[in-house]
């Protein structure tokens, strides 16, 4: 059994306050209000399991913001003796021990946060000193290739993110249209590996890989939208991003190869599919 992330357990029996569930650890409890219409014994449930209030290993169908050995942004939403306490979607807060905090804290204030085990209480904690569990291995990965990226915080020269969950990556102001929130999952690609291992990204495709995936993308938005889109070559850099994700240079290079190709019409603030 997994503490922290999902597990697959069996329904061992039922009784008045819920179902107990098997797994290699012992039994444990799906309370009442988490069971799933219409579960017999002997179904399998895929549960999320962790430790409640009073220590107990315990099951729940509610979906957490966050799992074991994994970043995510949660909210600061109270704070105790041994630290704050963050809302992750569950009845019991995720504990931010003081140790693990790099600052003061305000209540309500999102925090980018990595969840883990900790090996002396078995318990699942957060700790906002994320960089030290990056990987400290070779980035296994060639300019131009997709990644994944997660917002880790922002500065005077872009946004740090964490790629593909594994490194410290930055995405530069320049390459950025829309403000970017703090734990925003997005797709991107890699720029470059820095001497110092660090990554340099952006958002989208450079070169003709760039605008041959930008044109396709517009004719797929055009096309879902009925053959018709509020934006042209006059539209706000903002307006274009957030109908097609997509700079308004690599727009007009978008738009101007699917004119030439005869199936578009252009207008200033506007573009039709023939």
């Amino acid at each position: 059994m997994h503490l922290g992330d999902y597990n697959d357990l069996e329904v061992a029996r039922e009784v008045d306050f819920g179902l107990y569930l098997s797994s290699d650890d012992g039994d444990l409890l799906l309370p009442e209000k988490y069971v799933p219409v219409g579960t017999r014994v002997g179904d399998v449930l895929r549960v999320f399991v962790y430790r409640d209030s009073e220590d107990r290993l315990i099951a729940t169908t509610l979906r957490p913001l966050a799992l074991v050995n994994s970043y995510a942004a949660l909210t600061v939403k109270d704070h105790g003796p041994a630290g704050a306490f963050l809302e992750w979607g569950l009845e019991k807060d995720l504990l931010l021990p003081f140790r693990n905090q790099r600052r003061d804290l305000r209540t309500g204030e999102r925090v980018l946060v990595y969840v883990y085990l900790d090996e002396e209480s078995d318990r699942l904690v957060a700790s906002t000193k994320w960089k030290q569990f990056l990987s400290d291995a070779p980035f296994a990965g060639e300019p131009g290739d997709p990644v994944r990226l997660l917002v880790a915080d922002e500065t005077e020269l872009g946004y740090p993110v964490i790629v593909n969950g594994t490194h410290q990556g930055l995405l530069f102001h320049n390459e950025v249209f829309r403000p970017l929130r703090l734990g925003e999952a997005l797709p991107g690609f890699l720029r470059q590996v820095r001497a110092d291992g660090k990554l340099d990204v952006r958002l989208q495709r450079e070169g003709y890989g760039e605008v041959e995936s930008a044109t396709d993308t517009l004719l797929a938005a055009l096309r879902a939208a009925n053959g018709r889109l509020p934006i042209g070559d006059k539209s706000l850099a903002e307006d274009v991003y957030r109908r097609v994700g997509m700079s308004k240079k690599v727009f007009k290079k978008a738009l101007g190869a699917l004119f030439r190709q005869g199936l578009v019409v252009l207008a200033p603030e506007e573009t039709v599919l023939k």
